[in-house]
């Protein structure tokens, strides 16, 4: 395991790259619990306007837990949680999405009866800067070809876009993504790649769970490793070639 004096200099080192003033998410000394069951064990996580940084780890290591937490979203948590300037461990979920955060979770949530379209236009705009419905079908060619198509009928590849599209449309800025390439055709996974690739460019700050480090790493800027619901590991993208073996280690690779 790594020791907290290592995780704190390259903390420092993303400090000194991004500066205070463009940080869109901090979390410090975050516990999670869901009953009796205690997930998340001090967890220490900041993620920067515009970076793409992921939590790598093996299944039950806290990641999806942690998302959820972000949102308010679990049993009950303790620490802080300061989204674009605000804190907000004490605050409501819908509360929090109206700060800019917007969750992809796993299991994304289409409504099958409505079509693409009709979906599309469902989330409530959280903040002003929405994406129209003209800038996500040229984003999502694919969901322009299949507007008039039920959530029914949709691929796994299509219903995954369709769950980002409703996202970008509420003009959330923090995006947490979970699992979003699990099962899906390669040429799909590409394509969700280059759509993050855009969305950084545009300036959105994205915190992945992924499971696909050969799709991670990449388009990430920073990878945060998960155990037991502890963060073990924080490797800059520069360091990946050095910590490779290490990661293989934690990931099980």
């Amino acid at each position: 395991m790594n020791s907290p004096a290592t995780i704190s200099e390259n903390t420092q080192k993303t400090e000194a790259t991004y500066g205070n003033h463009n940080e869109k998410l901090r979390i410090n000394n975050l516990h999670a619990f869901y009953g009796e069951s205690h997930i998340l064990h001090g967890i220490d996580i900041t993620v920067h306007q515009g970076e793409l940084v992921t939590l790598l780890g093996r299944n039950g290591s806290g990641r999806s837990t942690t998302l959820k937490s972000i949102m308010n979203m679990v049993g009950k948590r303790s620490g802080n949680i300061v989204v674009n300037g605000t804190e907000t461990i004490d605050m409501a979920p819908h509360k929090i999405a109206h700060l800019g955060l917007g969750i992809c979770p796993e299991e994304r949530g289409i409504f099958a009866s409505l079509n693409v379209e009709e979906n599309l236009m469902l989330p409530p705009n959280v903040r002003s800067d929405g994406m129209s419905i003209e800038e996500i079908y040229e984003i999502f060619p694919n969901l322009y070809e299949r507007r008039t198509s039920q959530g029914t009928r949709l691929s796994g590849g299509e219903q995954q876009m369709l769950a980002l599209a409703r996202i970008l449309r509420t003009g959330a800025n923090i995006l947490l993504l979970d699992e979003i390439t699990e099962g899906l055709a390669p040429v799909i996974v590409q394509k969700l790649g280059e759509v993050l690739g855009l969305l950084k460019e545009r300036g959105l700050t994205i915190l992945l769970v992924e499971q696909n480090f050969r799709f991670a790493a990449p388009i990430a800027d920073r990878h945060y490793v998960m155990e037991h619901g502890h963060i073990v590991e924080e490797v800059l993208a520069s360091e990946l070639e050095a910590k490779t073996e290490l990661l293989n280690t934690y990931l099980g690779v």
